[in-house]
């Protein structure tokens, strides 16, 4: 008795499609955000550069007055100091357990000679951030 060859088609358009977009909704849940650029963590600080640029000559500025200067952060490198090592002008360092962190900005040159500038985003606290309050 002669057998017959059925044609079976092993995916139809719907399950790849729906295969399509498993695989893109897993990769996408794999690669995390980058991470902020500056990075607050009690008396710690956290400079992250995800860019594919190095910064040069970098300052970074702590309440307007305090400030560490660094000469190079690689690109999709970091770099971390302490918040006693920030220093103003007449010498004395931010003294973390007096002293609330309200700003910190980063200023730094990129390898084409255009300057660059960053500032933390801070969550409002209290009463004006949980009722949309001004600044």
């Amino acid at each position: 008795m002669p057998q017959t060859v059925r044609s079976i088609r092993p995916y139809s358009s719907r399950s790849a499609a729906a295969l399509a977009a498993w695989i893109v909704v897993a990769l996408s849940a794999c690669s995390s955000p980058p991470p902020e650029p500056l990075q607050l963590d009690g008396n710690l600080l956290t400079v992250h550069n995800s860019t594919s640029e190095d910064w040069n000559d970098v300052s970074v500025f702590l309440n307007t007055y305090y400030r560490i200067v660094v000469p190079k952060i690689a690109a999709r490198g970091q770099f971390k100091a302490p918040l006693d090592v920030f220093v103003e002008a007449y010498g004395r360092r931010f003294d973390f357990a007096r002293t609330q962190v309200r700003a910190v900005r980063l200023t730094a040159t990129l390898p084409d000679g255009k300057p660059l500038t960053v500032d933390k985003q801070f969550q409002q606290g209290g009463l004006a951030g949980a009722l949309g309050g001004k600044k």
